[in-house]
């Protein structure tokens, strides 16, 4: 099976709006697909819980489909979602000098894919 990982890094909704959108067409489709917030990606956490949001309803079908691997906990420090991140239950990634880190990935077949 195909397996991809997409890693977020722009805080800009219009660009993770896509990422969200990829992610459910691929599940769509079979392949093995994870969503990563990093960067300025993770500012946009409280978004993903916002029903007024854009964001809103793409970012609960990713969730409920259990794509959403996780959020960087380095950035989300930096921009002040991470005790949000927490209090919603998503998964703190930092194994990688508390950045999360793409060689897990890659060792379990993921192709990496960048936003």
């Amino acid at each position: 099976m195909k397996k991809v990982a997409l890693f977020a890094f722009r805080g800009d909704s219009m660009c993770f709006i896509h990422v969200l959108l990829y992610a459910i067409e691929l599940q769509e489709q079979k392949i093995d697909v994870k969503v990563v917030l990093e960067g300025e990606s993770t500012k946009l956490v409280p978004e993903l819980y916002n029903e007024s949001s854009p964001l809103y309803n793409l970012a609960q079908k990713v969730i409920s489909f259990n794509l959403l691997e996780g959020v960087c906990k380095a950035c989300s420090m930096k921009m002040g979602t991470l005790d949000e991140a927490k209090k919603r239950g998503l998964t703190i990634l930092s194994e990688m000098s508390g950045h999360a880190g793409m060689a897990r990935f890659i060792k379990e077949g993921f192709e990496i894919i960048t936003f």
